[in-house]
């Protein structure tokens, strides 16, 4: 059995809650830099999670709060599916990535970390990116900070 480690994740399962969603709130606040949002569709958007598996990690949600995907109409599934192509076709542009893991965890017991409003996550993937430094260390190597990918990655997404 293989076994994959992701100790780094305990900062987000120890930390303290917002209140609220997410989802909703940070759409809300118009601050699409500091919210880490790339792109706004009419029923969807794209944003940056802030506790990646790797560089670039992004996620897709609808406005709409809804638990799992048949709640979602087939407008809102549509305009998930062609951002999840678009953002792949950028991170491939933008940072050389090789492959991607893309889904959602519905539900508590599928993982879901915020199981109340169903979000995509694409975690872009290079050959040898899983290394020893996360067994080893409890480190994850991020070759870049958020805000600095962000700016790579916004002008792409102005252009969809």
């Amino acid at each position: 059995m293989d076994r994959l480690w992701s100790p780094w994740r305990m900062d987000y399962i120890r930390s303290e809650k917002e209140k609220g969603c997410i989802f909703c709130d940070k759409p809300e606040l118009n601050d699409d830099r500091e919210t880490l949002i790339l792109y706004r569709g009419e029923h969807t958007f794209v944003l940056m999670n802030i506790y990646p598996y790797n560089n670039g990690h992004l996620m897709v949600a609808p406005y709409a709060h809804v638990d799992n995907s048949n709640d979602l109409d087939t407008v809102e599934r549509n305009e998930i599916m062609s951002l999840a192509d678009s953002a792949m076709v950028i991170l491939k542009g933008t940072m050389n990535a090789e492959g991607f893991n893309f889904g959602a965890n519905i539900g508590k017991s599928g993982g879901a970390g915020i199981e109340e409003h169903i979000h995509y996550h694409i975690v872009p993937r290079w050959q040898g990116d899983t290394n020893f430094m996360p067994v080893v260390g409890h480190t994850k190597v991020q070759v870049e900070g958020l805000q600095e990918t962000y700016d790579i990655l916004k002008p792409h997404f102005d252009s969809l």
